[in-house]
């Protein structure tokens, strides 16, 4: 039965969440839970999603292979999906690296085509630790017209939790429910479903070094990349069999922390082996292609091609700051073009009003949004960049005042008028309002998935010619 004093005994249960595969802290994670595991008590250890991150070339060059064999090795007896795992792999991807995972995929609001759950994938979990029985639910964040492209239905996370909730209380000590949904959506969880007593959130990476207590809930989460790692003690009166938290905080696993040497060692062994995979040569540049940031360039160009050859519409509209430096003449591998371009972002094609167009344009001559960092929305870059073109010229003064110093903008048919609209290829991350806000007041859109830019960029690179017209400019000083 693990820990006992007289009248009760005790269950640990550790918490992961947003780890965005940030393998330096995975060996840390591993040596805390082993060191808890130690101590006695029942340890059960979860994981809230996000977990797979394609930015990294471990799981980049193994398609997640490397995340679960490092789940596998550390000890976790379920995890939930983030919108990293969901939107950035295929259902089939998924489907066979999760068949290796040696715990169960826990989530109750997806669903495939036709109404049937994953293979790879159940609506709820329970797990026994030494007496406790630990019922485990998952949810994750309702992107549902991106999930709908690969042929998933991810559904209202709050239509049916209570009846989720209610199968589970009677058989279980314990209902855990593990959120990628994200704060906001955990504390309404907490104040409107009954039976719930731990919610651990992720998504928001909010970091809660106290959890938040909201009638019989408590709500936690350990932030994001690994930096924390959760812990809540569990005590049952043994007289009256009921289960109390009596402890809920974080530990952080800063560079002192002490790490797991066979994780670290099978970190190590993955990175080789996927960068070897990356080594593929996928493409081939006719010449060297720079990258500028405030100004417009030949690599960023070149982007924009991709973009609307792939995408359609009349034009498109991309940021510089998607690729990370320069393109080399000659080969190109998988590994270089991850390196260029590692963030999980599609293409998608919008209905944009002039005015919004134009609007956009103004603020790419301004450094406040040339410099501007941004996080989050998939973006895996260091500053959101100016605005590239294809199919669009633009006249611009920079002697003018800022805001006004677009002269003319147009296509090959059309000069670009406040109040017209028009169809324009651009990317799935403005839509949600990162980086020119304007660009996400958009309509009729249309979402293209799964291939991400750097897929274009090698399926561009591949067309003859498409060097010499990324060198012909787009934006024209007047």
């Amino acid at each position: 039965m693990g820990l006992k004093t007289e009248d009760r005994d005790t269950l640990v249960i550790l918490h992961t969440n947003d780890l965005h595969s940030h393998f330096e802290q995975m060996g840390r994670i591993a040596a805390f839970i082993a060191a808890e595991k130690a101590q006695g008590a029942p340890v059960c250890v979860l994981d809230v999603g996000d977990h797979m991150d394609r930015m990294a070339t471990e799981t980049e060059g193994s398609l997640g292979a490397a995340n679960v064999d490092i789940l596998n090795r550390s000890g976790y007896d379920a995890v939930t999906i983030g919108n990293n795992e969901g939107l950035t792999f295929t259902p089939q991807q998924l489907g066979q690296v999760y068949a290796e995972l040696a715990c169960p995929v826990v989530c109750g609001n997806v669903r495939l085509e036709g109404g049937g759950l994953p293979s790879w994938m159940q609506e709820h979990a329970v797990i026994d630790k030494e007496g406790f029985r630990i019922g485990v639910l998952g949810l994750t964040a309702p992107f549902s017209d991106f999930y709908r492209l690969l042929g998933v239905d991810v559904t209202d996370p709050f239509a049916r939790l209570q009846e989720q909730v209610n199968d589970l209380r009677n058989r279980v000590d314990v209902v855990v429910l593990l959120s990628h949904l994200g704060l906001a959506s955990d504390e309404r969880i907490a104040g409107m479903i009954e039976g719930i007593d731990l919610i651990l959130g992720g998504h928001t990476h909010h970091l809660l070094s106290e959890p938040i207590q909201i009638g019989e809930t408590f709500v936690c989460a350990a932030g994001k990349f690994g930096r924390h790692i959760g812990r809540i003690v569990i005590q049952r009166d043994l007289a009256s069999g009921k289960c109390q938290v009596v402890e809920a905080g974080l530990a952080e696993l800063g560079e002192e922390a002490a790490s797991d040497p066979r994780i670290d060692h099978a970190i190590a062994r993955h990175h080789e082996e996927a960068a070897e995979r990356l080594r593929r040569v996928v493409a081939v540049s006719e010449v060297e292609m720079p990258v500028d940031y405030e100004h417009e360039s030949e690599f960023g160009n070149l982007l924009a091609q991709s973009v609307q050859r792939f995408a359609g519409g009349e034009f498109s509209l991309v940021n510089s700051g998607q690729v990370l430096g320069p393109l080399p003449a000659g080969a190109i591998t998988e590994g270089m073009l991850h390196a260029l371009c590692p963030s999980p972002i599609n293409p998608c094609v919008v209905t944009l009003r002039g005015s919004d167009i134009l609007r956009s344009l103004e603020q790419s001559l301004l450094p406040e949004y040339t410099a501007k960092k941004l996080t989050g929305f998939g973006f895996r870059g260091e500053r959101l960049g100016g605005l590239c073109a294809d199919g669009l010229t633009i006249h611009y003064n920079l002697q003018a005042p800022p805001n006004a110093r677009i002269v003319e903008a147009r296509t090959a048919e059309r000069v670009i008028e406040p109040e017209g609209e028009y169809r324009v290829a651009t990317l799935d991350m403005f839509t949600f309002g990162a980086g020119y806000e304007s660009l996400s007041r958009g309509t009729t859109k249309r979402f293209i998935l799964p291939e991400f830019l750097r897929d274009l960029l090698r399926i561009e690179l591949g067309r003859p010619g498409a060097a010499r017209e990324a060198a012909l400019p787009r934006w024209i000083a007047d």
